[in-house]
């Protein structure tokens, strides 16, 4: 079997996790990733044993690679021409200089939610439009809570013909270990609406969406209220059919013990899963209310986690290894393991 090669570019919080799942990927090579200076990510990646080649981007200090004792196996220029598709997880607007040494090699590239929608071709979510990035040479992502909002919503969707959705995003503040926003007690509100909800009807724009964002001071995983309308009345019954058959949703409840955010990683690291993480979205049972015509309830998003299924799709579809949803996403579940619970 000839296998898709794929690159990282940005060993952070986002790239560690997409070469850990594109290893996953029987079907995928990792030929290697790629980053500017010996972070901790980089450091716990050489005391691991180097499982992946490490490249450097114009910039770095090869020197302080060699005084740590981490092998460098080349350039980042070197590392985009071995492989069929490069996933971009450098910080927010590098992508878009990344983006013309892809073209200079003539390599696909797959760009996380914090770039501008115009450095892709294709707004991407596995589920709601994988058939629009087929054959695609750039695609971008959605932000971790677009792409759990739109796991719920293109769920709901398919069975029972969404109309218009409203949301309230309870959002963290930092990722675990981050320390540039400072320490603080307080919350704080954006302007509506918030951009989840722009980005949903982006992608899915027969959906009138609308949404309020509130930034928290916790670090592990966001919360959003969800309100839906739909052609035809949704009962709770229809609404956990629905997610329950969903691979990449959880059905949770709180009489089970999964009081909030933290029980949800609590449980992941009971679990065994690498740094806690889920890759699945978890709807609260007890969160769905039937009000007149809708239906209301909420949703655990896992921030650091819950855009690789995504990205992996995204690079089933550019590469045509699927040409389909349900062929490509089913091939990403099957090798993250994903519903294991189900079985």
């Amino acid at each position: 079997m000839t296998k898709v090669k794929v690159g990282v570019s940005g060993y952070g919080v986002i790239g560690q996790r997409l070469a850990d799942g594109v290893a996953k990927q029987e079907d995928m090579e990792l030929v290697g990733v790629a980053d500017i200076a010996p972070t901790l990510s980089v450091r716990a990646l050489h005391e691991k044993g180097m499982p992946y080649d490490l490249y450097l981007v114009e910039g770095a200090d090869e020197g302080k690679f060699k005084e740590l004792g981490i092998p460098v196996s080349g350039t980042f220029d070197e590392l985009v021409q071995k492989v069929d598709v490069m996933l971009d997880s450098a910080p927010g607007g590098i992508g878009l200089e990344n983006k013309k040494i892809y073209e200079k090699y003539n390599t696909k590239a797959i760009f996380q939610g914090g770039e501008a929608n115009e450095i892709a071709d294709v707004f991407f979510h596995g589920y709601a439009n994988f058939e629009e990035g087929v054959g695609e040479d750039y695609l971008k992502l959605t932000s971790c809570n677009t792409t759990g909002l739109i796991r719920a919503i293109d769920c709901l969707d398919r069975k029972y013909d969404v109309e218009r959705t409203a949301i309230t995003i309870v959002r963290r503040v930092a990722d675990p270990g981050d320390y540039h926003r400072g320490l603080t007690n307080a919350l704080q509100m954006e302007k509506s609406p918030s951009h989840q909800a722009v980005d949903l009807m982006t992608i899915m724009p027969h959906i009138e969406a609308t949404g309020i964002l509130v930034h928290t001071p916790v670090t592990h995983g966001h919360i959003i209220s969800v309100v839906v309308n739909a052609k035809k009345k949704i009962t709770k019954d229809m609404a956990l059919e629905a997610f329950n058959e969903h691979d990449r949703i959880r059905v949770v409840s709180i009489d089970d013990g999964f009081l909030g955010n933290a029980s949800l990683f609590r449980y992941a690291r009971d679990l065994g899963n690498s740094r806690g993480d889920m890759y699945e979205i978890a709807v609260w049972e007890d969160s769905i209310v039937e009000y007149g015509d809708g239906i209301m309830f909420a949703i655990n998003i896992p921030q650091e986690a819950v855009t690789i299924p995504e990205s992996i799709d995204a690079i089933r579809a550019a590469t045509k290894m699927q040409t389909t949803r349900e062929d490509g996403t089913d091939a990403t579940n099957k090798y993250l393991e994903i519903a294991k619970w189900k079985k």
